[in-house]
């Protein structure tokens, strides 16, 4: 028999049992989507922790209050803190021959107010070097001016969000707001920035480190990023500023580095095991399909022993009959399989337009959906199909009756 010709019976036969065909395309279809979807889902997540992180530069510290040791993972993002971090911790740390430029860090909730316009604003308190850090632009205006640290001015930037709710159609640029007891002039308004590790740029209200401190009533800092020269002062500047603040704390090292690199590996980690569970709850389904398809070979055998016996009297090898069955299931295999990888980049491109994150499956992930899908397939159909092989000429073209 030709491979033309098996090619032929193979198509006669899906052809022939339309509704059963579409059942088990849709199988396989439903598995490789599950299988895309889920690790593409994963691929974007990951991909946006990497963005965010990014944006605050590989040469970027961020020194946290307090002392927490930690045997591997994540470092902690709070600490038991003995000290607070003050503004001449961060003096020190920018005079350090490592470091570029710093940024101290205050924040909290303060209700803000224009006129009758009333609401919560999640308010920072720094330099104007920290906008060179996070690499955070204004639309309108300019970011805050170069003050000493313990200078408070009555300036803020606003973020995009918080202009439109306290100002609507009105210019913002020049103009006073209230936050808390203190009023303030809008110098600066925020590029288009949205949410970035936590926080919220077009809703945030952006002062001088220490306007936050008296607006706070509250001298300790929340954080201090220092942005070293290159990556290469890397080590060095971690123990620079380890000294310098053992040093300034009475011989107490109680604060926390965080990098950029210990943050993306802790994630990246969690994210290979996320996208490794999910791409196996997926697979789960595949597995399902192809039991299906074993289920539905099995039944094809046995309806079609009259036409098995036919083709081995007409001299097709066992070789060749069990070549047809697994064919058929590698077929519906590779069609649905297709059909599924479409539809599930179809979903991803359809998610991509709705949130702003990079929805993609991985190029392994789609290789490996169809190779598993073509695994099962052929798997499941080869107990069936070698049945099929196994048939008499003779038997298999009895009348059931006269078989049994």
């Amino acid at each position: 028999m030709r491979a033309a010709d098996g090619l032929g019976l193979m198509l006669g036969a899906l052809g022939g049992h339309r509704s059963r065909s579409l059942m088990l395309l849709l199988a396989m279809a439903i598995g490789v989507v599950a299988v895309n979807l889920l690790t593409g889902l994963a691929e974007g997540a990951r991909q946006f922790v990497i963005g965010e992180f990014s944006l605050l530069g590989r040469n970027t510290l961020i020194v946290l209050p307090g002392r927490k040791e930690t045997t591997g993972g994540m470092p902690p993002i709070t600490g038991l803190a003995t000290r607070d971090l003050t503004l001449g911790d961060t003096e020190a740390i920018g005079r350090l021959p490592s470091v570029r430029r710093v940024a101290p860090l205050q924040a909290g909730q303060v209700e803000v107010s224009v006129g009758n316009r009333v609401r919560e604003a999640f308010t920072l308190g720094t330099s104007h070097e920290f906008f060179a850090i996070r690499q955070l632009d204004v639309a309108q205006g300019q970011i805050l001016p170069a003050l000493a640290l313990d200078q408070a001015e009555a300036v803020c930037v606003i973020g995009l969000s918080l202009r439109r709710e306290l100002f609507g159609a009105r210019p913002a640029l020049g103009q006073w707001l209230r936050a808390g007891d203190r009023r303030f002039r809008v110098v600066g308004i925020l590029g288009e920035r949205g949410e970035s590790l936590g926080m919220d740029f077009g809703e945030m209200l952006i002062i001088p480190v220490a306007s936050a401190q008296v607006l706070f009533n509250r001298e300790g800092l929340f954080r201090v990023f220092a942005e070293l020269r290159g990556p290469h002062f890397l080590a060095s500047g971690k123990r620079q500023i380890l000294e310098t603040i053992k040093a300034r704390h009475e011989g107490k090292e109680d604060v926390t580095l965080i990098s950029q690199d210990s943050m993306l590996a802790a994630f990246d980690g969690i994210l290979d095991v996320l996208s490794l569970a999910l791409a196996g709850i997926a697979a789960i389904s595949l597995l399902v399909a192809g039991i299906l398809i074993m289920n539905v070979t099995w039944i094809a055998v046995n309806q079609r022993t009259a036409e098995i016996g036919l083709l081995k009297a007409l001299g097709a090898r066992p070789a060749q009959v069990r070549a047809l069955f697994v064919g058929e299931a590698a077929l519906l295999a590779l069609a649905g399989g297709l059909i599924g990888l479409g539809l599930s980049e179809a979903l991803l491109w359809f998610g991509r337009q709705l949130w702003e994150i990079p929805l993609q499956t991985p190029v392994w992930a789609r290789a490996g959906s169809l190779l598993l899908a073509l695994l099962a397939a052929l798997l499941f159909a080869w107990l069936p199909a070698n049945q099929a092989a196994r048939m008499e000429p003779l038997a298999a073209l009895r009348p059931p009756g006269a078989r049994a």
